[in-house]
């Protein structure tokens, strides 16, 4: 009774923040690993995109948690983040999508909220890092897919951020499911129709995912995007929402940006040059750490030079 009431716990503190999550048992971390194996045998992933994103998953809980027995499976909901870029005396501004910016201050929010739940009966929780969140939100019942192969969230949409956690709280009532796909994705198409890199197929489910804009601008900007794509696809300033925006379950959330940083033209200036982090202005680079773009600073000279090139 203790530890089904601590779930309920769990759950009702997740969504007095306005999250949401699932519980399952750890074993189920070697049915996500032979899963991501099946679909390699298949050949179902690119070779390129599996060694980049797919062979770094981590299946190791008892190395980051000794006594763990179970996994908890979070959704947070993220907007989308737009970013000006002042240029030739115009404002330029470009959108991040959800899921890009501010990771790692989530993953702590959540985690400290599951301590203070756990850590007073005993329990103990700690950071998932490097797990399939999609194909472990979507066994676990808290995500559906979509036909564009990303994870839909009731009252979410796809404007979320998944986190995982592993934790000593013994599992009662696995909520571990088989993948479904969204029931109106059945007689829509309008995330095939919307993608133009053709990365969204009607000839199987999962995602041609090296044509995906998103995976081609995520790349370090000393790699060009390939000649076969047209500029007028992009649409962020990393990432993709072709697909997204389309997409009628997402319908109510569009409208929720929120502001992030605002470049002068000297800053964009010594973006688009490619400066390295350790020779921009000091002041410069604690705006990129307070909006949590450093990681981006790498790919702005190609996916910033896109935006601003005809911008006179």
């Amino acid at each position: 009774m203790v530890k089904n009431r601590m779930t309920q716990e769990i759950f009702t503190g997740l969504e007095e923040k306005g999250y949401r999550g699932r519980i399952v048992s750890v074993r189920h971390i070697d049915d996500l690993r032979a899963d991501i194996e099946k679909r390699y045998r298949q050949s179902l992933f690119d070779l390129e995109f599996y060694q980049e994103r797919i062979s770094v998953f981590k299946y190791d809980p008892y190395e980051v948690l000794p006594d763990v027995n179970s996994v908890i499976v979070v959704a947070v909901p993220q907007p989308q983040i737009r970013v000006t870029f002042n240029w030739h005396e115009k404002m330029v501004p470009l959108i991040v999508p959800p899921t890009y910016l501010h990771g790692e201050e989530i993953n702590k929010t959540v985690e400290d909220l599951l301590a203070g739940i756990l850590a007073p009966i005993g329990y103990t929780v700690a950071y998932a890092r490097a797990l399939p969140l999609k194909l472990l939100a979507g066994h676990s019942g808290l995500a559906k897919y979509g036909k564009n192969n990303i994870c839909y969230v009731s009252g979410m949409g796809s404007f979320h951020r998944l986190s995982a956690f592993y934790s000593s709280l013994p599992c009662e009532g696995d909520s571990w499911q088989g993948l479904q796909m969204m029931g109106r994705c059945e007689k829509c198409s309008a995330c095939l129709l919307n993608c133009p890199a053709g990365a969204i197929t009607s000839e199987r489910f999962l995602l041609r995912a090296e044509r995906c804009l998103a995976f081609l601008n995520e790349k370090p900007g000393r790699i060009p995007f390939p000649d076969w794509v047209d500029t007028s696809w992009h649409n962020c300033l990393v990432g993709c929402l072709h697909c997204q925006k389309a997409c009628p379950e997402n319908k109510d959330f569009l409208p929720w940006i929120d502001q992030g940083a605002e470049f002068s033209e000297e800053e964009t200036a010594m973006f688009l040059k490619g400066t390295p982090l350790d020779q921009l202005p000091a002041p410069t680079v604690e705006k990129l750490r307070k909006h949590d773009m450093i990681d981006l600073v790498d790919i702005l000279p190609r996916n910033l030079g896109v935006f601003l090139k005809s911008v006179h």
